[in-house]
């Protein structure tokens, strides 16, 4: 389950993200609900997307190529 922590720090690339109204409305609730910054709240989705991704490949299920 997804919950909203304020963890990130040294937070230094510059991006330009954009999004829908309704996206960016619902955001921008959530972050202010508890207590984080927006740009945290998309770290931790991002984050959270990349963890949790169907068919994302880990470390321990890599197998070294055979030869």
């Amino acid at each position: 389950m997804f919950e909203v922590e304020n963890r990130f720090r040294g937070m230094n690339v510059t991006r330009t993200v954009r999004f829908t109204d309704e996206l960016f409305n619902e955001l921008n609730e959530t972050a202010k609900k508890n207590d984080v910054s927006f740009n945290v709240l998309i770290l931790q989705c991002c984050k959270y997307a990349m963890d949790n991704m169907k068919g994302k490949e880990t470390k321990s299920s890599t197998k070294p190529p055979q030869g």
